[in-house]
């Protein structure tokens, strides 16, 4: 009997993993553009040309292939900014690049960004995470903590509750991202300028 795709011990060949990534690419698809509670199985499968037991037989339901697509998204968002940061020797100029391409991201993503907000957050206006912290998912506030107390102990960024500070900064972003969403007449370019003013004070040295 042939092992299910994803079963310990099974590496799917390069044929199979085109047609799971052609269908992740489908359902990024679909979520941004009805949802995810309208976003089917079957609609997937449509959408692919493909019957919905060849759907099944590289995810086993509609939720494993949807927490697939929200983990892909997630870790390529993760893997841009880890990028961007990196670029930066420079601790402040590491955290504006991070705010930077937090921004950058999203703006060019917007399809996974709308997986992300459909996938983490209520169906009742997008307000209210479904899991408090859901939204940290690869450890968002603990990467941007960490890059402030690298600053502090280089002397460059004011002492602060680091947590606290990442947690503010990331709530900006996000703010902003969400009404953007709801409102793409948003300058974004704007819109970044102003969250790094709003970083710049946050985390630069006062006398």
């Amino acid at each position: 009997m042939t092992p299910r795709r994803g079963a310990a011990g099974a590496t799917p060949t390069f044929t199979e993993s085109a047609r799971r990534q052609q269908l992740i690419d489908c359902t990024i698809e679909l979520i941004a553009a009805r949802g995810y509670p309208a976003t089917s199985l079957a609609a997937i499968a449509e959408r692919a040309g493909l019957s919905k037991a060849a759907v099944l037989y590289h995810f086993s339901s509609k939720d494993n292939l949807t927490r697939a697509t929200l983990t892909q998204v997630l870790e390529a968002f993760a893997a841009y900014v880890t990028e961007q940061v990196a670029k930066e020797d420079d601790p402040r100029e590491a955290v504006l690049a991070y705010v930077r391409a937090m921004i950058g991201y999203q703006r060019a993503h917007r399809s996974q960004v709308r997986v992300i907000t459909e996938m983490l957050l209520d169906d009742e206006g997008g307000t209210r995470l479904k899991t408090p912290g859901s939204h940290d998912t690869h450890g968002r506030w603990q990467y941007l903590a960490a890059l402030l107390a690298a600053g502090q102990d280089g002397g460059r960024l004011r002492r602060c509750d680091t947590r606290t500070v990442a947690l503010a900064i990331g709530g900006a972003i996000d703010g902003v991202i969400a009404h953007w969403l709801a409102h793409p007449d948003l300058d974004l370019d704007a819109a970044t300028a102003e969250l790094e003013a709003f970083t710049r004070y946050a985390i630069e040295p006062r006398d």
